[in-house]
């Protein structure tokens, strides 16, 4: 088996201290139970497949393994799978910790009411789109770190198979449903993964033409989250400085400005109906 590279497990971020402590109790663990095998960190390395230097990182918790680094420990141990199944969660902490916090939020929400000005929504984005919008940021990731991002991003539509499932609520602008990011076949992948979405019984898709003049979400998205306790958090990127909010007067505010652009985009069929002929003209 040829020698992987250090590139194959993600950086640890040291302002994530849940994250630092799991990856670190987990390498400890690798460490010790190869130190029982008898077996040399440069032997290890070898028996599964990867180079010694990323042995090392990983054990001292500099370095976030993948699932496959695990299965191989497991195996080259005779672990039993207990080193397997410590991807459980370790596949948490590869996520960064703003996106993991994210997730979990809309994970419990009964509702997400979202609008979108500049790009198509994260969750709804098909893998190859993402990868395109996060591969086109200046400075350039690494492209380890944009297999994490990407990742990241598409772990969050579990949305989409939760029951029961939530009532979904989305407001896309005209202008990026038609730029071509990622090429023309990804484009039109793009295109029908919004059709197939907002098929769904529990989602509702608009989208909001380009002819409409003025609206109150010119100034960025807004986001709403309601939970089964009958609490909420919002968020706008030209309100409140874009932190969290979940104060009920400032959630009134949000969810006034949100009603009104659902009000001025077009209805649920016609957006189905436009989205259906820009894939047709692509």
């Amino acid at each position: 088996m040829a020698v992987e590279t250090d590139e194959s497990g993600w950086e640890v971020d040291p302002d994530d201290e849940w994250g630092v402590a799991v990856i670190t109790t987990v390498g400890r663990q690798l460490k010790l139970r190869r130190e029982a095998a008898g077996m040399r960190a440069g032997d290890f390395g070898v028996a599964v497949g990867y180079g010694e230097d990323l042995v090392y990182k990983v054990e001292g918790g500099k370095r976030i393994p993948r699932q496959e680094y695990l299965d191989r420990a497991d195996e080259v141990l005779d672990a039993g799978g207990l080193i397997s199944a410590a991807w459980e969660d370790v596949k948490k902490v590869r996520y960064p910790k703003k996106v993991r916090e994210l997730g979990k939020l809309e994970g419990k929400a009964v509702e997400i009411a979202l609008y979108e000005c500049h790009i198509i929504p994260g969750l709804l984005q098909t893998r190859e789109h993402a990868r395109a919008v996060i591969g086109a940021a200046q400075p350039p990731y690494s492209p380890d770190d944009v297999d994490r991002m990407v990742a990241a991003r598409l772990a969050r539509q579990s949305v989409f198979e939760r029951s029961p499932a939530p009532a979904l609520s989305f407001v896309l602008e005209e202008g990026p449903l038609r730029r071509p990011i990622g090429g023309t076949m990804v484009w039109r992948e793009q295109l029908e993964r919004l059709l197939e979405v907002g098929r769904l019984h529990n989602v509702v898709l608009q989208v909001m033409r380009t002819r409409c003049d003025t609206h109150s979400g010119l100034d960025g998205r807004i986001e709403l989250l309601k939970f089964p306790d009958g609490t909420a958090v919002g968020r706008s990127d030209g309100a409140f400085n874009s932190r969290p909010i979940a104060e009920p007067k400032h959630l009134r505010i949000l969810e006034l400005r949100y009603g009104t652009i659902r009000a001025q985009a077009l209805s649920p069929g016609e957006s189905l109906a436009f989205i259906e002929q820009l894939l047709g003209e692509t």
